[in-house]
């Protein structure tokens, strides 16, 4: 297969030397950013016909198989441990991590954005939840727009820790189903791959699908058990969008206490000197 550790690398780099060209670098970077544009608008043309398609790619997948009973327990064991590592995640982890840097409690946080919450689990969709969620945590829980409005736009693209997690688990399961026992080597490369990749999926409905095929390329893994993902990924993506969006909230509302805490410290700074710079010229009479 092709290498893709490396050219996700090369794009990373690519795109750091871009922007480090300035003006002349713009065109080219406003070239990717409409192909990328254009290729999301193909996504979801296909996805229209996508259930038809998933359909008879499941139906030949299932009369291949010797053992259907051990390929619906397989599947049924992957939905568990992927919505058990976004409720670990989502409900112990983030909160937890919020709970350091804020001293605050994390659920009282949740229950603001509970509606935004709900709406990515109904949609499957960060970008689509992305207007209620700015509107809950600036109304709700107090956070400064100007963090807000510019953490949670990039957090919808770029922040997709629930993303990593199925994706993660898919890659095993489908070791499993070909009966590959993976290397400490091979689990490496998936953590860093999930990771990385998971950074580009797109905010939309089985966005984080597509990218599990550069996660079973880097490990050398068929990519044809990919339907079997996208069976039930309607079932995953859910717990997976509201992962992702939480993290998004958490993060903005962690960078808003951080900045008023660092403020409080430079208005009790600044007050001190005032106090010191009226008390000297008293002393000195």
């Amino acid at each position: 297969g092709m290498n893709i550790l490396g050219l996700i690398l090369f794009a990373m780099t690519f795109g750091i030397a871009l922007r480090k060209l300035g003006p002349d670098g713009e065109q080219l970077i406003r070239f990717f950013s409409v192909f990328n544009d254009a290729t999301m608008i193909l996504v979801s043309w296909i996805m229209w016909y996508a259930p038809i398609g998933i359909l008879f790619l499941v139906a030949s997948k299932i009369v291949e198989m010797d053992d259907v009973v051990s390929l619906v327990t397989g599947l049924g064991k992957y939905i568990l441990a992927s919505i058990l590592g976004h409720f670990i995640h989502g409900g112990i982890i983030l909160p937890m991590i919020y709970l350091t840097f804020t001293r605050r409690n994390p659920y009282r946080f949740l229950l603001g954005i509970i509606t935004p919450l709900t709406t990515a689990f109904g949609t499957c969709s960060s970008s689509a939840t992305l207007p209620s969620m700015i509107k809950c945590v600036e109304e709700n829980n107090g956070i400064d727009k100007r963090i807000s409005r510019f953490v949670l736009p990039i957090g919808a693209t770029v922040n997709m820790d629930g993303a990593a997690i199925f994706q993660s688990v898919a890659a095993v399961f489908i070791a499993h189903l070909n009966g590959v026992t993976l290397s400490a080597g091979q689990i490496f490369t998936i953590i860093v791959t999930a990771t990385a990749s998971s950074i580009g999926a797109a905010g939309i409905p089985a966005g984080g699908v597509l990218t599990i095929a550069i996660i079973l390329e880097a490990i050398g893994l068929p990519t044809n058990d990919l339907s079997l993902i996208l069976a039930v990924d309607w079932i995953v993506d859910r717990t997976c969008t509201v992962v992702n969006v939480e993290g998004d909230a958490f993060g903005a509302a962690i960078l808003h206490y951080t900045s008023l805490k660092e403020s409080e410290t430079v208005k009790t700074e600044l007050t001190d000197v005032k106090v010191e710079a009226v008390a000297n010229p008293s002393s000195e009479e």
